[in-house]
């Protein structure tokens, strides 16, 4: 099966550095919802390099920023899941910086443990 991150078939790559790109999710579970990944196909955080994560992780920040300008959030979680039984549905580390609006749930304590319940169907 290909993998539909390194096809770029789709995706309209919003930042990039040298080891990772940015693009928003196309099953967003908020409006402005960000994926980074590497560039090169790493299945999980644990295959990433050292300068993946690096690469990755400035791009989070840099992400951020431009959330920020294009929908102004009031809060942001930031996860990854690893493996099957960690929710993983694409084989290639994808890392969410999602954006969190006041009132987008009744109570936010807890973050993602809470994490708004399926405001987008999935596939």
């Amino acid at each position: 099966m290909t993998c539909p991150f390194c096809s770029k078939n789709e995706l309209k790559i919003e930042l990039e550095n040298d080891l990772a790109m940015a693009f928003f999710d196309k099953y967003p579970v908020q409006k402005g919802h960000l994926l980074i990944i590497p560039k090169r196909h790493a299945e999980t955080y644990f295959e990433a390099s050292s300068e993946e994560i690096m690469a990755i992780h400035s791009l989070i920040r840099e992400g951020k920023r431009l959330i920020d300008e294009q929908f102004v959030p009031d809060g942001y979680n930031i996860g990854v899941n690893i493996g099957k039984f960690g929710g993983q549905t694409i084989d290639h580390l994808h890392f969410h910086l999602i954006p969190r609006y006041q009132g987008d749930i009744e109570d936010p304590r807890g973050g993602i443990r809470k994490m708004v319940p399926n405001l987008v169907e999935y596939p």
